[in-house]
């Protein structure tokens, strides 16, 4: 059956991780390839689109980054924001969550340095969502977008759905931008329900696309 990714969807996905019990939101890391991303930057203003629980918010505000974390569950901005409390209460103030829908919320243009979105999945299609996030990196910023890979994800009856890096990177105005990351990568499973990841479980394929914005 075809999965309709709106509010009610969210909620009751967090919800249930919520009631699942195991690790807080605070324990969760940060996605690798964020990390890898970001490492080199210099601390700016950030925009996590669906932000979810706040892993990447919150690695990203104790780095020094002003960070807006947007998602359209509240169940998932009230886990995060507790979770980035207890992890470094002073990097939190640095985080304005902000509870809204990517397909119908608009970001001042060219106001991030760095624009990141995580297995965003768009109720009403991902073009509208691209659009959005590629006109809020400032000139010189960076856009990263991880995706489920294609290939291997499950929902494949919903792939207009999916923001994924190979439709973005072909979308995106070469005169505008440079593709610095279009490709395939591994992650490990994170652990579920507190269970520490041994390093010898599953991995999982995302996509990864980084591109900066040219001045």
């Amino acid at each position: 059956m075809s999965e309709e990714f709106d509010e009610h969807y969210w909620q009751e996905h967090y919800r249930a991780r919520a009631q699942g019990g195991g690790a807080g939101a605070s324990t969760v890391p940060p996605n690798p390839h964020l990390v890898a991303a970001a490492a080199g930057l210099a601390p700016g203003r950030a925009l996590d689109a669906g932000c979810g629980e706040g892993a990447e918010a919150r690695w990203l505000a104790s780095r020094g980054w002003r960070v807006s974390a947007l998602d359209i569950s509240a169940t998932a901005l009230e886990r995060a924001r507790a979770g980035a409390q207890a992890a470094d209460a002073e990097a939190a103030r640095r985080i304005e969550w902000i509870r809204a829908d990517l397909t119908a919320w608009s970001p001042a243009e060219e106001d991030y340095d760095l624009v990141a979105s995580h297995y965003v999945h768009a109720a009403e299609g991902s073009d509208a969502v691209l659009n959005t996030l590629a006109a809020a990196v400032a000139p010189g910023g960076t856009l990263l977008i991880v995706g489920h890979d294609a290939a291997t994800h499950q929902h494949a009856d919903r792939a207009d759905a999916y923001l994924t890096p190979e439709g973005a990177a072909a979308a995106l105005d070469a005169q505008h931008w440079e593709i610095t990351t279009a490709e395939t990568r591994t992650r490990p499973e994170p652990h579920r329900l507190g269970a520490e990841h041994s390093g010898n479980g599953p991995m999982l394929h995302d996509s990864v696309l980084a591109a900066r914005k040219l001045v």
